[in-house]
C-alpha cells in the first residue's frame, strides 16, 4: 500500500519537475532527551505523522497593544473588546508568507489544510522517512518512564534557511509533555453535615473541610442567582475526566440545597471528546472543576467542554482546544483549566504560540484563569529537580494564573507552584509588584530561577479539603485545581452583574488585579511557602508573592472595584 502511494508522489514530483533544492538550517534542538522519558529507538519508516507548521504571525505586537488598551483599567478603550475578526486580522499571516510556505510544501508533494481560525496554522500528514528527509530529523520513539506511554519525537529538526521569518516552527517535534495527572481523592472516616451560612462568621468546620458555604463565607460569595443567560463560564475537560451529572445532583442536594437540584451544565466536544454518565467512569478533576463552578457560581450558565484522546496538537488538546473556542462566535466570558506542563516540556516556539492564542481570546473579553500547579517550585507535581521549574502555561503573560491557600485564617498550601518563567518576560502590569518582592527576598535562593521572568500566580484560592462528591461518595481533593474554578466563579458572577448593568465582562484579569484598586479587593495572604528542589522554595509575604499571588478574592471589595 505504501510502495503505490509512493509511485504516486513520485508520478506527482515528476509533473511539476524536480523541486528545488533548498538550503537548511537547524530550526529547533534539544541537548538531551527530558529526564522523564527514555529512547525506545527509531521510529518505523512508514508510520504517518501527524504534523503541523505554524506561519509567522501578522502582527503580534498589535495584538499586545490592542489587547492592553482594552484591559487596562483608565485606558479610553477599556472595556471595548476586539470581534473575532479584528483578532483575525492582527494573526492572519501575510500573503507573502502563505504563499512561500505553502510552496515548499508543493514541492514536496504534500497538501495541507488550514488547521486554526486565522490560517496561521496548517495540518498535513506525512510517513516518518519523509519527515526525516524533509526536516534533516531524526524521529525516533520515547517512552514516558512513568506511564509507558509512547509517543514519536526527534531532538532536532531542520528548515529551509529562506524560510526563516516566514514559518514558525514544526510541531509536534522536540515537544516531550508528560500525561497529565489529577488530583487524588480521599474519604474521610465521617462525612460531616452540610453547613449552611446564615452569618458573615465562618463555620468551625471550614478548618478540616472546605465546601460551597465555606467558601461563600470566607469570600462573601453571594448566593443570589445570576440572571444573565448569554454569561457563561467554561470548564476545561481533558484525559477523558467526565463530569458526572448524578454526582452533581447530590453535591448539590448536600452542599447547595437552596438552589434547584435540577441545576446542571451543557457540554461542547471536540477530538473525539464525550461525558459518560456511568457513575463509575466520573473522574475527580471534572467532578471538582464542575461542582465548585455550579456550585459556587449559582445559576451562571456552564459549558464542560471535554477535549477527547485523538488530540494529534502534541500538547494533549491545549492547541485544538484553544482554536476551536476562537473559532465561536461566542465563546464563554470566563475559562478555568486545571491542567498544565513543565514548562521546559515545551519548546519556546510552541509555548509562545499557545500563549498567543491566549492572547487572541482574551482580547475577545474571556478572563483565562489556570491552576498554578501542585509541586511547589519543583513544578507541576512534587519532583527531583536543582534549579526551581517553572509551569506553563501559567508563565504566559496573557492569563491569570491561580495558587492555593488553606485554613480559615489563610495562609500558603505548601503545594503551590509559583515562581518565575524561563520563557516569557516579566510584564510591565506586575513589574511593581514584583520588584518589591524580588528587593524583601534578598539573596534567598539565588540562581535557582530567572529574576526577570513573568512571575506566578496571580492569585489564589482555597486549595485544600475541598469536598467532593465522586461516584455517589463524598471524600477530599487537595490542589491548585481546586483553587482555579473557585476564583473562576467569582469572576463569572461579576460578569453576570457587570451585564445585568449593561456593562462588558471582565475579560483579561491581570491589568486590574495589580492596579491599586484590584489589589486593594484582594485578601492579601502572608504566610506559608512553596518547598521544593531541597529549598524552602519561597515565603509568602505582604504584597504580591510567587505562591499565594496576590490574595484571595473579597466579593464586596471586588464588586466596588469593578465599578458595581
Amino acid at each position: 500500500m505504501f510502495s503505490s502511494a509512493l509511485l504516486v508522489a513520485c508520478l506527482a514530483i515528476a509533473a511539476y519537475g524536480k523541486p528545488v533544492a533548498r538550503s537548511l538550517q537547524v530550526h529547533e534542538t534539544r541537548a538531551q532527551v527530558p529526564p522523564a522519558f527514555a529512547l525506545k529507538g527509531p521510529a518505523a519508516p512508514d508510520t504517518m505523522l501527524d504534523l503541523r507548521v505554524a506561519l509567522v504571525q501578522n502582527d503580534m505586537a498589535g495584538l499586545e497593544k490592542a489587547l492592553m488598551d482594552v484591559s487596562t483599567p483608565g485606558s479610553p478603550l477599556f472595556g471595548q473588546h476586539l470581534t473575532k475578526e479584528q483578532v483575525e486580522s492582527f494573526v492572519t499571516p501575510k500573503q507573502e508568507t502563505i504563499d512561500a510556505v505553502t510552496a515548499w510544501l508543493k514541492e514536496n508533494d504534500i497538501e495541507a489544510t488550514q488547521a486554526s481560525p486565522s490560517g496561521d496554522q496548517l495540518s498535513f500528514s506525512i510517513p516518518v522517512s519523509k519527515a526525516n528527509e524533509l526536516l534533516d530529523a531524526d524521529f525516533s520513539e520515547f517512552t514516558h518512564i512513568d506511564s509507558g506511554k509512547t509517543s514519536i519525537r526527534t531532538l532536532a529538526y531542520s528548515i529551509p534557511a529562506d524560510l526563516k521569518g516566514q514559518l514558525d516552527f514544526v510541531h509536534p517535534t522536540t515537544v516531550f509533555t508528560k500525561p497529565f495527572s489529577g488530583p487524588q481523592f480521599v474519604t474521610p472516616p465521617k462525612i460531616k453535615p452540610a453547613v449552611n451560612v446564615t452569618s458573615d462568621a465562618v463555620p468551625a468546620s471550614c478548618a478540616n473541610t472546605i465546601t460551597p458555604a465555606c467558601l461563600q463565607a470566607l469570600y462573601g460569595i453571594p448566593t443570589t442567582p445570576a440572571t444573565v443567560k448569554t454569561n457563561q463560564l467554561g470548564v476545561s475537560g481533558f484525559i477523558e475526566q467526565f463530569a458526572n451529572q448524578a454526582d452533581l445532583k447530590t453535591f448539590l442536594a448536600s452542599l447547595r440545597p437552596d438552589i434547584p437540584q435540577t441545576t446542571t451544565f451543557s457540554l461542547q466536544t471536540l477530538d473525539g471528546g464525550s461525558n459518560s454518565q456511568n457513575i463509575n467512569q466520573a473522574g475527580i478533576e471534572a467532578n471538582l472543576d464542575i461542582q465548585y463552578t455550579v456550585g459556587v457560581a449559582t445559576q451562571v450558565p456552564n459549558v464542560f467542554i471535554s477535549v477527547g484522546e485523538n488530540n494529534r496538537d502534541g500538547v494533549n488538546g491545549f492547541l485544538d482546544q484553544i482554536n476551536f473556542l476562537l473559532g465561536e462566535s461566542n465563546p464563554p466570558q470566563v475559562l478555568t483549566t486545571s491542567y498544565g506542563f513543565d514548562e521546559p516540556d515545551l519548546p519556546s516556539s510552541v509555548a509562545n504560540s499557545l500563549c498567543n492564542a491566549y492572547m487572541q481570546l482574551g482580547a475577545r473579553g474571556t478572563s483565562i484563569l489556570f491552576a498554578s500547579g501542585d509541586g511547589g517550585v519543583s513544578g507541576s507535581q512534587s519532583q527531583r529537580c536543582t534549579t526551581f521549574i517553572p509551569t506553563f502555561p501559567s508563565g504566559c503573560p496573557f492569563l491569570t494564573s491561580v495558587g492555593a491557600t488553606t485554613g480559615i485564617t489563610e495562609t500558603a498550601a505548601t503545594f503551590s507552584s509559583g515562581g518565575f518563567s524561563a520563557i516569557f518576560a516579566q510584564p510591565s502590569y506586575q513589574a511593581s509588584a514584583v520588584s518589591t518582592y524580588l528587593t524583601a527576598l534578598g539573596n534567598t535562593n539565588s540562581g535557582k530561577f530567572t529574576r526577570t521572568g513573568r512571575a506566578f500566580p496571580d492569585v489564589s484560592a482555597q486549595g485544600e479539603n475541598v469536598e467532593i462528591v465522586l461516584s455517589n461518595q463524598f471524600g477530599l481533593v487537595d490542589g491548585t485545581s481546586c483553587s482555579s474554578p473557585i476564583f473562576a466563579s467569582v469572576i463569572a458572577l461579576l460578569n453576570d452583574q457587570l451585564a445585568a448593568a449593561g456593562k462588558p465582562p471582565l475579560g483579561f484579569l491581570n491589568p486590574f488585579l495589580y492596579s491599586a484598586t484590584g489589589k486593594a479587593a484582594l485578601n492579601d495572604v502572608t504566610t506559608g511557602s512553596n518547598p521544593g528542589c531541597n529549598t524552602n522554595g519561597f515565603p509568602a509575604r505582604a504584597g504580591w508573592d510567587p505562591v499565594t499571588g496576590l490574595g484571595t478574592p473579597n466579593f464586596a471589595k471586588l464588586r466596588t472595584a469593578v465599578g458595581l
